[in-house]
């Protein structure tokens, strides 16, 4: 239990520096990808939660947190919360690695938030889970949870790119690579996050309960 904990509150408390360094950038006026002009402060903040990698981190930092407190927490809500935030951070990882990772030049702190949102977090939300648990804690109404808010986000990112043209990923932009590219891209992220919530349930049944 005790190994439990210092993990989820290792995790916590990263996430939790990840999405505070990055919030101070972006206040700063920091560039994010391929911006130009960095718009105005209120703007640069909606943008800022608009972005899936924060709302992934985000997520894991609440579960953790709330893991640090009672390794073995359970609940409807709970489990909803978990499964979203080791599914969703897993696919930040993933997307990032193959996909955004080459886009990018940073250093400094830009640097820093970078690994530590899409490489560090990832990694420690991923082990957590395999490690420590809580589990078994995968069911339907979970899975259906973890399975909307990822389609919601695409849905209203897009709505907001045809109002704005601004899209928080160039893979998204359907402006510059077409539906039918950004078609194929939001098929694949729904498979990767179906991909993954049977990969987790089947593990999560599979493995020796924790804690």
């Amino acid at each position: 239990m005790r190994g439990a904990r210092g993990w989820h509150a290792l995790t916590a408390v990263v996430a939790i520096v990840a999405i505070g360094l990055q919030l101070v950038l972006v206040i700063q006026g920091g560039r994010v990808l391929d911006e130009v002009e960095p718009p105005a402060l209120g703007l640069r903040l909606a943008r800022f939660i608009a972005y899936f990698t924060i709302q992934s981190n985000l997520l894991v930092a609440a579960a953790t947190v709330l893991l640090t407190l009672s390794p073995g927490r359970d609940g409807a809500a709970f489990r909803a919360l978990r499964l979203a935030a080791t599914v969703g951070i897993t696919v930040t990882g993933l997307v990032h690695f193959f996909l955004l990772r080459p886009l990018l030049d940073l250093d400094g702190a830009d640097w820093a938030a970078d690994k530590l949102l899409h490489m560090v977090v990832p990694v420690l939300a991923f082990v957590g889970w395999f490690a420590f648990g809580p589990r078994p804690r995968i069911d339907g109404r979970a899975i259906a949870v973890a399975f909307a808010w990822p389609i919601a986000w695409l849905a209203v990112t897009l709505a907001v790119a045809g109002a704005t043209r601004w899209v928080p990923y160039p893979f998204l932009n359907f402006r510059e690579e077409g539906w039918a590219h950004v078609g194929v891209v939001c098929v694949g992220i729904t498979v990767l996050f179906a991909a993954l919530i049977a990969g987790f349930r089947y593990a999560d049944r599979r493995l020796a309960p924790r804690p």
